[in-house]
């Protein structure tokens, strides 16, 4: 099987247990989920629906306790920390609903960021989060700071960073949670351009009915479950 046929995550029978103390929370029951390159998903369920849990999981920044997961080829579900940290460097691009930009930073720095971990050259760096902000429709605001940008504005700096690593998956996390209804469909709109580009592979995890249906799939969760997972066409 080669790179372009195997699939980009494949999960199995993934469970997640947190040691609460007086009790035992069962936040993933034996997930099992594929999602191949190109691919728009959006997960969605209630809070308390393990949603969010999965979303550590994809996005590395958790481990399952039992199960399988395996991103880009690479089997990451018993990685340490340190490993974890790399793949999340170089696979995957986050945007989050709180922007989490660094607020004494140009828009031109904060999407520098990833590159400086990565190692990449000042000269070479600068030059493509130059771009990347050009392509979110920024280029007049690269040397703005986030106190100095619209909430849109910051969101769209958010998904220059997430996107200059050329990550396997970007996955946004209730991207237009701080957002009013038109700047949010704006923000909507951008992921459709980047979905129709090919080249990425997003994962949006949302609460809201309306986001969700903006995807091409639909996987929904319940009580640590895949209640239903659906293909779409976005009306």
């Amino acid at each position: 099987m080669t790179a372009e046929t195997q699939p980009l995550i494949k999960i199995e029978s993934v469970y997640k247990s947190y040691d609460m103390g007086a009790e035992i929370v069962h936040a993933l029951r034996g997930i099992n989920l594929t999602i191949t390159r190109g691919e728009y998903v959006a997960i969605m369920g209630p809070s308390g629906s393990g949603k969010s849990t999965l979303m550590n999981i994809l996005g590395c920044l958790d481990t399952p306790t039992s199960g399988s997961f395996i991103l880009n080829g690479k089997q990451v579900s018993e990685m340490d920390d340190n490993e974890l940290a790399d793949i999340r460097n170089q696979e995957i691009g986050f945007v989050f609903q709180t922007f989490n930009l660094l607020p004494r930073s140009t828009s031109l720095r904060n999407v520098e960021l990833p590159m400086i971990y990565a190692g990449i050259d000042a000269e070479e760096r600068r030059q493509i989060a130059k771009q990347a902000l050009i392509s979110v429709g920024l280029g007049e605001r690269i040397n703005h700071k986030p106190n100095e940008l619209s909430g849109g504005q910051c969101q769209r700096v958010a998904i220059a960073r997430a996107l200059v690593n050329n990550p396997s998956i970007l996955l946004a996390d209730e991207p237009t949670g701080n957002l009013d209804t038109p700047t949010g469909d704006e923000i909507m709109l951008l992921f459709d351009k980047l979905h129709a580009s090919g080249r990425n592979t997003i994962i949006l995890v949302t609460h809201e009915e309306d986001i969700a249906q903006r995807a091409r799939r639909i996987v929904r969760i319940r009580d640590g479950l895949i209640a239903s997972d659906e293909s779409n066409i976005p009306k």
